[in-house]
């Protein structure tokens, strides 16, 4: 009987999971996608949509045409539920579906609870939504200019948005003849600038010490946030920063319903995997990208997490196909990458400016690591977005 794969996610790692495991068994598999959303959204991109330079219809498409032409199912609608021993997922209605194999690839939430007021006094750029309310708020922003405040809360892994964020805002304020009317504070978990929540690189702290200066952004490193007041960032410390505009990245967590089953997830409700990306209690049960739990390997003195970005993100969902592949045929799951290993690649854009990121491990220690500022990052960001949405919305994710 022909095996049944079902992929909880269509973003990043659900997609690429879906597609890989048909092309791993050249189609000789069932496979059915299961997301509440229609659409896969090119999340590097909402740094610009906030500004007006990108849209929902730039940076999204629908998904089931894709995975129709590929011959996989597609189910719009929320898990509520699963049960690993009877190998079903409880959908939203109530109905239920049966796996031989399952892969959750159902991303992250906010924990809006971290910093209270933060939901309700800042903005954040997370989500697709979140980044049209930012959006929103800008408008707002320039018809009465006042200053301006960046930060990522402790525990917060997503600090490559944060910069990148915080380079196109100051961009934006040059735009707007603010740059001199309008203070612009970046506010940060991280232990040094540039740590990127992965322990940073080679010069990465001069580096993002030049930017800053250059922008004349001023920096609180190293600190908690207390709560977000109607226009101020209350810091651990007492102080307050105050803003006309806050946006504020908070850390992670994972879907609640996962932490109903026993054994799978950690106390962020992250699913807890091994490095072939199964998870440590079943053996058919994977997890892949913002989904699975990554330990952080330090201690630093406000906590920060670790970003789970795109190219790791198609990492880990290949590993896991693999190991699908090679469980339906009857061999052991040997595929194996632990996070920490995975190759570092990245381009942060800073509105026309810019730094690629390489590094030949995610977490250190590292043989090498390299950042690459110039113009050129800006248009390599260009040229990867339109790549990436042409590449997955034909379903080449074989490709690199």
């Amino acid at each position: 009987m022909r095996k049944h794969v079902v992929v909880l996610g269509a973003n990043f790692a659900g997609l690429t999971a879906a597609l890989s495991v048909r092309h791993e068994l050249h189609g000789d598999v069932d496979v059915t996608v299961v997301s509440p959303r229609a659409n896969f959204l090119f999340t590097p991109s909402l740094i610009w949509l906030p500004f007006g330079k990108r849209d929902r219809g730039d940076i999204t498409f629908d998904v089931e045409p894709t995975l129709r032409h590929h011959g996989v199912d597609f189910v719009q609608a929320a898990a509520t539920g699963l049960d690993p021993t009877a190998r079903t997922v409880t959908l939203q209605d109530g109905s239920t579906l049966r796996y031989d194999y399952l892969v959750i690839a159902t991303g992250y939430r906010n924990d809006s609870d971290v910093v209270p007021g933060f939901a309700e006094n800042a903005v954040t750029i997370t989500t697709l939504e979140d980044a049209e309310r930012a959006g929103h708020a800008w408008e707002l922003f320039l018809r009465d200019p006042r200053d301006v405040v960046v930060a990522a809360t402790q525990g917060a892994g997503c600090f490559g948005a944060a910069y990148e964020f915080l380079f196109n805002l100051s961009f934006q304020l040059r735009r707007h003849d603010l740059h001199q009317r309008v203070k612009l504070t970046y506010v940060t978990a991280e232990p040094f600038l540039g740590h990127f929540g992965i322990g940073g690189l080679p010069h990465g702290e001069q580096l993002l010490g030049m930017f800053l200066r250059k922008e004349g952004i001023d920096s609180r490193l190293n600190v908690g946030i207390d709560h977000v007041a109607q226009d101020a960032l209350v810091l651990e410390t007492g102080e307050e920063v105050p803003f006309g505009y806050g946006m504020v990245v908070p850390p992670f967590l994972g879907q609640e319903w996962l932490t109903a089953v026993d054994g799978l997830t950690d106390a962020k409700g992250m699913v807890a995997v091994r490095d072939s990306y199964q998870t440590l209690k079943y053996d058919d049960v994977y997890a892949v990208g913002a989904a699975a739990a990554v330990e952080v390997p330090w201690t630093t003195p406000t906590p920060v997490g670790i970003p789970k970005t795109g190219f790791p993100t198609e990492v880990m969902a290949h590993v896991a196909a693999r190991n699908i592949a090679a469980q339906i045929r009857g061999e052991e799951p040997t595929d194996e990458k632990a996070f920490g290993d995975i190759k570092a690649i990245c381009v942060m854009d800073a509105g026309n400016n810019g730094v690629v990121i390489l590094a030949d491990k995610m977490l250190p220690p590292r043989k090498h690591g390299v950042l690459i500022p110039g113009p050129q990052a800006h248009v390599m960001k260009l040229g990867f977005e339109k790549y990436f949405l042409w590449k997955m919305r034909n379903g080449y994710v074989q490709l690199p």
